[in-house]
């Protein structure tokens, strides 16, 4: 165990870098994710058949494993940064759009008729009450789809994606070299802390964005 903590002392600038790049490709594909989520569930959320239908193609992406994704990206994307980021946008969006419509049609009723007849028109209403009053929902969302990619995004360094995933696969590769395992290990333990950072950030931003009310 020793020996570890040496060998992650040594190469602590090497694994704070591949950290930052990891950190970076995901919260890239978050971003990107939660437009496009946060779009799709705002226009499908009062159309139950069509969002069935979002919903269960979203789903279906899921069920490709992450290497045949990669895979099939490379004769589209190349290798690198691009079919990784695409990869983990597609397995990003099932959480957060299923969520954005859970959290509208959570919406009480009554408080879209009384801002109605206040006079305030769809978008107001949508702007100013209904996403707000779904954002924890969706916020749950967007941390289950972070959490979830940042495992992905490891598996990444398959079609030379950046990240802690590098450290991994060269350990995999060198199985039975004194360094194999700390390789996998050290890679391993970046992405661990990683999620548990992802989550104490979305902690802190719920209880920044959304009011004490609707906790």
């Amino acid at each position: 165990m020793r020996d570890f903590f040496d060998y992650l002392w040594q190469r602590r600038d090497h694994l704070f870098d591949l950290a930052v790049a990891h950190a970076k490709i995901v919260l890239t594909a978050i971003a990107i994710a939660v437009v496009i989520s946060i779009l799709i569930g705002v226009l499908v959320y009062r159309r139950p058949r069509i969002a069935a239908f979002v919903l269960a193609v979203q789903g279906a992406s899921l069920t490709i494993p992450s290497l045949a994704l990669f895979g099939l990206l490379i004769p589209i994307a190349g290798l690198g940064y691009r079919p990784v980021l695409i990869a983990l946008v597609i397995y990003a969006l099932l959480p957060i759009t299923r969520n954005t419509v859970t959290g509208l049609r959570g919406v009480d009723p009554a408080v879209l008729e009384s801002a109605e007849g206040m006079g305030m028109g769809r978008l107001r209403r949508l702007l100013r009450i209904e996403l707000p009053l779904a954002w924890p929902v969706i916020l749950t969302g967007i941390r289950v789809s972070t959490v979830m990619i940042l495992g992905i995004a490891a598996i990444g360094a398959y079609v030379d994606g950046p990240g802690l995933g590098r450290d991994i696969f060269d350990g995999l590769a060198r199985i039975g070299s004194p360094t194999a395992v700390d390789l996998v290990v050290g890679g391993t333990l970046g992405v661990i802390v990683l999620a548990l950072l992802s989550d104490v950030f979305y902690f802190l931003l719920g209880r920044l964005t959304t009011s004490k009310g609707i906790r």
